[in-house]
């Protein structure tokens, strides 16, 4: 087994603090009632490095000697109920990472085929929810994770059990493991009710001090070149990481849990309008095991200070947009400056009852916790397992310009520049922001498709409701069907009792109808003759509509805009809405109308996307009043343009932007031509026309 980075080896982001991963990892492991952690981060940031060190500093187990299912002695399994003077044995943790591509089956366990079809025998297999018992369970990229799986490991994370009720099997076993995500926010996010199920979550950044990214290279460079040496110099820290892990366990029951916190925390909660008690419960288990970790039996305002920013952030009321956080000084304000006071005994009795020897107040918080003799501050956060790397997308913030970019940085909403020499002087170029979202129709890719599941078009994905049976042998096998080909020919085949004889031409699989995710391309006009406030504001405001449907159906979104004398590709397709929707704020308007150049431009991204992902199926939808008056015979190119994407068998829709009682109808031709779904404006909300709008 190949050695893993130290825990205590990861240099944290800042120099002065310790780091949020780190403590959230440890706490929901001191106690794993807390709902495990997401951790939400660019890419570089040592967050699969971390995750895959925490395993090693945990205490070992104990575990039945022979059970499948990591039972304690006393427990019971679906292998048997064992005494507690049963056989033991001694392990370490299991960190069971769970693909991003795993299967129903494989997470749940399901029949053992082999044994079924060899010897008869209808047998469970456990699944991985069953090997991460008293273990911890880690999904890298858990925002492309299929929903249905990410609905059955948090079921099973907030109820400790997993059962099965499929293909004849009717097993519960327990599966009490810590549940830990990591994702990219670039390449989607979660949706808010699963969000809502992970404990604690936080955010992390590589370090931008270069005297830390510095040690951070020297350190990785010293673990590649030599394991054994570089974890043997850790040995003394990871040993009392442990250490005090098994002390913070041990000291966890015996943490006091006044009224006066619990009220406390619920001003917290009530103040940032979270949803639900999940957010109150969460915090108050989050501060008992900070208060553990740091030795005391009194919950203080740091503990809840640093419980609420771990538990709070992804629970309070906020638009899918906008960034997460929770504003700092607000919970100040609300914790004040006095620690929670005990209730007061019966008959009252002056203050002085061991209250000079009370609770340290933890002036620092957590971001100077107490260290072991010989030991190092826990860090993490940085990048102790990949290098940092320079990207092109920064999240969701847009790129810096160049000194020589062309357009100043937007200074706010209605600003304004002189028209360029390629707008051909049709007055000067203006930013204006969008209002509200609003429910969009929703609109489908026509025929059945068999891409990655999501909510928009038909498609054969692998789950489902049963469309049929497939004798290709593509996709889970359907048991009763087999058997039932098998079943006329066994005669033929020699048999006279005993089990069933099969041959490969009687397999047959269930195949399945759901939906599936598409790529959304949005083709928008930025000329000037959309640069009116109102119509432009109508037009961004039905883009950002449009953008949030795409959020909420797991698509892949892309931004083409055309104005003046040239197409931009302003966002090549990402799973990130959050960067379409800040590019789409930043728009500006004016100039020329190149709609041809636009359309051509929305073709080529489609032809990568079709050469890069050949299973997403895309959707086109262009964003334009039709008017086309760039070039030498502009209105004939850009029916040029919209047959040929026509020809390329493309979905599509064009959003009619044109207003007033004298009306041209470009907009109705050009759907013409392209074979497109012709749709003014104000009637993309959903409340404008009743039933789904489906692309023809």
């Amino acid at each position: 087994m190949p050695l893993q980075y130290p825990l205590s080896a990861v240099v944290a982001p800042q120099a002065d603090r310790a780091d949020d991963m780190t403590l959230a990892l440890v706490l929901t492991t001191i106690s794993p009632e807390v709902g495990g952690v997401l951790v939400r981060g660019e890419k570089g940031t040592a967050k699969s490095t971390t995750v895959r060190a925490l395993a090693s500093v945990l205490p070992p187990i104990e575990v039945v000697t022979g059970d499948r299912f990591s039972s304690a002695p006393g427990d019971t399994s679906p292998d048997g109920t064992w005494p507690l003077d049963a056989e033991t044995e001694t392990r370490p943790v299991r960190l069971v990472e769970l693909p991003v591509g795993a299967t129903e089956d494989r997470v749940l366990g399901s029949l053992h085929l082999s044994k079924v079809l060899a010897d008869g025998v209808a047998e469970y297999e456990p699944g991985l929810l069953a090997r991460a018992h008293r273990g911890i369970l880690y999904v890298d990229e858990v925002n492309l994770l299929h929903d249905h799986l990410v609905d059955l490991l948090l079921d099973a994370a907030a109820m400790g059990r997993s059962t099965v009720e499929r293909d004849g099997v009717s097993v519960a076993h327990a599966a009490r493991f810590v549940l830990v995500g990591t994702m990219n926010p670039e390449e989607g996010e979660l949706r808010p009710q699963l969000l809502d199920r992970f404990g604690l979550t936080v955010e992390i950044a590589a370090p931008r001090d270069p005297r830390l990214r510095a040690e951070v290279v020297r350190r990785r460079l010293a673990f590649d070149a030599d394991p054994e040496a570089f974890v043997a110099s850790y040995a003394d820290a990871e040993r009392a990481l442990t250490d005090r892990i098994v002390a913070a366990r041990k000291l966890l029951p015996e943490v006091e849990l006044t009224d006066a916190v619990l009220t406390k925390v619920a001003e917290v909660c009530a103040a940032f309008e979270v949803d639900g008690m999940r957010a109150d419960i969460v915090t108050t288990r989050t501060a008992v095991a900070h208060a553990a970790w740091h030795g005391r039996t009194t919950v203080t305002r740091a503990d809840i200070r640093q419980a609420a920013l771990l538990a709070l952030p992804h629970r309070r009321r906020r638009n899918p947009f906008d960034a997460p956080g929770l504003d700092e000084d607000l919970l100040d304000a609300i914790l004040g400056d006095e620690e929670p006071e005990p209730e007061p005994p019966l008959p009252p009795e002056p203050e002085g009852d061991g209250d000079g020897e009370g609770p340290d107040s933890d002036r620092e918080g957590l971001d100077t916790p107490p260290r072991s003799s010989g030991a190092t501050r826990p860090p993490n956060n940085s990048d102790g397992g990949d290098q940092p790397s320079e990207t092109e997308d920064r999240g969701l913030d847009t790129p810096p310009r160049p000194s020589g970019a062309t357009r100043p940085p937007i200074e706010g909403e209605g600003a304004t520049r002189p028209p360029s020499e390629g707008e051909g002087g049709q007055g000067p170029t203006s930013v204006i922001g969008a209002s509200d979202p609003y429910k969009v129709r929703r609109f489908e890719v026509t025929g059945t498709g068999a891409g990655e599941s999501g909510k928009r078009s038909r498609a054969l994905t692998t789950n489902g409701r049963r469309a049929g049976i497939d004798p290709t042998g593509q996709g889970g096998l359907h048991l009763v069907e087999t058997i039932r080909a098998a079943a006329p020919h066994q005669r033929g085949r020699g048999r006279t009792d005993g089990r069933i004889r099969f041959e490969q031409a009687d397999l047959r699989t269930a195949r399945r109808e759901g939906r599936e995710a598409n790529l959304v391309l949005f083709c928008v006009d930025a000329s000037g003759s959309m640069a009116a406030r109102k119509r432009m504001e109508q037009v961004k405001t039905a883009i950002l509509s449009l953008l949030l449907d795409a959020y909420q159906r797991r698509d892949k979104v892309g931004l083409v805009t055309f104005r003046a004398d040239s197409a931009e590709v302003a966002l090549p397709p990402t799973h990130s809405v959050d960067i379409a929707a800040k590019r789409l704020a930043d728009l500006p308007a004016g100039g020329r109308t190149p709609l041809a150049e636009g359309l051509l431009a929305a073709a080529e991204v489609l032809r990568i996307e079709r050469v890069r992902d050949p299973r997403r199926r895309p959707l086109l939808i262009v964003v334009t009043d039709g008017r086309a008056t760039h070039g030498t015979d502009a209105v004939t190119r850009s029916r040029q343009a919209a047959g040929w994407i026509a020809e390329q068998g493309t979905s599509a829709v064009v959003v009619d932007c044109e207003q007033g009682p004298m009306r041209l109808g470009l907009a109705g031709q050009l759907a013409t031509h392209m074979q497109a779904t012709h749709l003014p404006i104000a009637e993309i909300s959903a409340r404008a026309l009743a039933g789904v709008a489906r692309v023809a």
